[in-house]
């Protein structure tokens, strides 16, 4: 923003897309690369800093930076700083623990100038070895927390050859702290679902179970990996344009009316059934078993773009994924025993689990025997059983 001839409106337009620019951060790619180097611009700042997780021991932080495009160099597009630079580097790792900008009241606008005098800056080891040669002096800052406990600190700094920030400056800060206090928590919720989500689409990918979202006029929205390789080998079911199909007219009408029922039934915020159906493969490949049930929505969500179906596909010519060590720790078993128990849940007999294995019969027998004691169970559709519903294949 320019200092002088500036008009009410333009002050008003220039505001508005900051704070459009502190919303859209939680929302980008790199978290607010386009409202730093706004907001470097509108303080007129050699740099704008963002805190979001402070460095520690063992743990680099996440710092971005924006600086002052050097006029001595062609132009470059605005763009967050490498966070490899010099100056980040070395902070992070040597002089955040210095830095006497820290654990500022929240939500308050400070200078550095208010807390130390110049001459007590000078003389200070940050200073010396940290500000002064990287020409930084003058620096004012704001601690923005939101209910999580997520502090995300904001700070901005000129060359001592600049004049320290004035009222104007101060006033502008505060008046988008609010609003960064506000996208800092949509940041953190943000983050906290997609967390969650990260880790619930694992844990089916772990259980070898395809998962394909619909929207409201039944296109594909989105799948994990499993789905994905399943629809690009297109045997049985796969997609033509945005929509699923089945191989098979009769097959495939059932798939489109369990679709269109449960869709139907969201819509109207009505109770809908869960369908499933069998769906054939070429060769001697096992069907697969596919569920449709609805995805439950918020009362407030609208939208064609809107998650509406969700189809559950199960391969049963994958084999689990339960885990040799992890199996063995669940239910007490030698890595040798848990080899077998495996073998067993993937549907081998006895005697091909001892082929497999390169063992003899009896030697399997003596495994098997030693696995029920262990497990409490007393037949292998038992123990294939315990094994499938365990989390073994979670690991």
């Amino acid at each position: 923003m320019n200092q002088t001839d500036e008009t009410p409106h333009s002050i008003d337009s220039d505001l508005n897309n900051l704070i459009g620019l502190i919303y859209q951060g939680p929302l980008e790619s790199q978290p607010w690369q386009s409202a730093l180097p706004a907001l470097r611009h509108a303080l007129d700042a050699q740099v704008v800093s963002l805190v979001l997780r402070p460095p520690t021991a063992g743990d680099e932080g996440v710092i971005l930076n924006s600086l002052r495009p050097d006029t001595k160099k062609a132009p470059q597009p605005d763009s967050l700083a490498d966070p490899d630079d010099w100056e980040l580097k070395i902070y992070r790792e040597e002089f955040f623990a210095l830095d006497p900008f820290l654990n500022l009241p929240p939500g308050k606008v400070i200078a550095l100038e208010d807390i130390l005098t110049d001459t007590e800056l000078v003389a200070s080891d940050y200073y010396l070895h940290y500000l002064k040669p990287i020409d930084l002096f003058r620096i004012l800052g704001v601690d923005a927390i939101e209910p999580g406990g997520m502090l995300a600190r904001l700070r901005f700094s000129r060359r001592r050859s600049e004049p320290g920030f004035n009222n104007r400056e101060r006033n502008l800060l505060e008046t988008i702290t609010p609003h960064l206090q506000r996208a800092i928590q949509i940041y953190a919720q943000l983050n906290r679902t997609r967390s969650e989500r990260d880790l619930y689409a694992g844990a089916v990918d772990q259980l070898s179970v395809a998962t394909i979202i619909l929207d409201e006029q039944a296109r594909l929205l989105n799948t994990n990996a499993i789905a994905k390789a399943m629809l690009d080998q297109a045997d049985g079911i796969s997609l033509k344009g945005e929509h699923l199909h089945i191989n098979g007219r009769d097959t495939n009408s059932r798939l489109q009316s369990a679709v269109k029922t449960i869709i139907s039934a969201q819509q109207k915020r009505e109770t809908s059934v869960v369908r499933a159906l069998s769906v054939p493969r070429s060769g001697n490949r096992s069907d697969l078993g596919l569920v449709v049930r609805p995805v439950p929505a918020s009362q407030w969500s609208e939208g064609q773009s809107s998650p509406c179906a969700a189809i559950f596909i199960s391969d049963p010519d994958l084999h689990e994924r339960a885990s040799q060590e992890v199996l063995g720790e669940l239910l007490g078993l030698t890595p040798a025993e848990a080899n077998l128990a495996i073998l067993l849940a993937r549907g081998l007999s006895l005697a091909e689990s001892s082929e497999a294995q390169n063992i003899s019969l009896h030697t399997a027998r003596a495994q098997l025997k030693s696995i029920f004691s262990k497990t409490g169970v007393s037949r292998q559709a038992e123990l294939v059983r315990l094994i499938l519903k365990s989390v073994a294949s979670l690991a």
